[in-house]
């Protein structure tokens, strides 16, 4: 009896493995490249922090309408290779948590920030949240379908970003639009700041 115990325990653990990776696979149902994109698209903060970074790339305007989105996606790139070779490292919930809660007072406030300024501030951001991409791959996941998908719908959420603040200066309200959306994603980003601590 203890010897039919122990083989079944000893078969179970053998199993254990491929029944892991076969769970880890179903969650990749369409392949890492489409994954990739989902990731900020279906993460909420990722989602905010993103969009805003368009909305206040549009706000600042000139050049800043490029430069800004792109600084995020270069050194969120970086992050992500940092969060692909580097596993454990703590507290960049609390970054991203930072950037959705600075980027929406910014838009909120309406305050004429510099090109160069917010090319810093959006490179911080994108360090945690390119190393939160990173970090969650999948490990069944190849890496650079997946880290080329990431990159992709971040930049669709900075064009989204874009495109409603270009709307909104179209609009009577519309810079006011701007500015309430900005204080909802301000109040979105304490909220997950202080979920870090709970």
């Amino acid at each position: 009896m203890k010897k039919t115990i122990n083989k079944a325990l000893l078969f179970c653990l053998t199993l254990a493995p491929f029944a892991a990776q076969s769970h880890e696979a179903n969650s990749l149902p369409y392949g890492p490249f489409l994954s990739g994109i989902t990731h900020p698209v279906l993460g909420f903060d990722h989602l905010l922090a993103m969009i805003s970074v368009g909305m206040i790339s549009a706000q600042i305007g000139g050049r800043a309408i490029w430069s800004v989105p792109t600084t995020f996606v270069v050194v969120m790139f970086i992050g992500g290779l940092i969060g692909i070779n580097i596993e454990g490292l703590r507290g960049y919930e609390i970054g991203i948590a930072v950037s959705v809660l600075l980027l929406g007072s910014a838009l909120a406030a309406d305050k004429r920030i510099s090109n160069n300024f917010a090319m810093i501030a959006v490179g911080v951001f994108a360090i945690f949240h390119g190393y939160a991409h990173g970090e969650e791959i999948p490990s069944v996941a190849e890496p650079i379908p997946y880290v080329s998908g990431f990159m992709m719908g971040t930049i669709m959420l900075h064009l989204t970003g874009l495109v409603l603040a270009d709307i909104s200066t179209h609009y009577k309200l519309g810079k006011t639009i701007l500015r309430v959306a900005g204080l909802g994603i301000a109040l979105s980003g304490l909220y997950f700041l202080t979920s870090v601590f709970i």
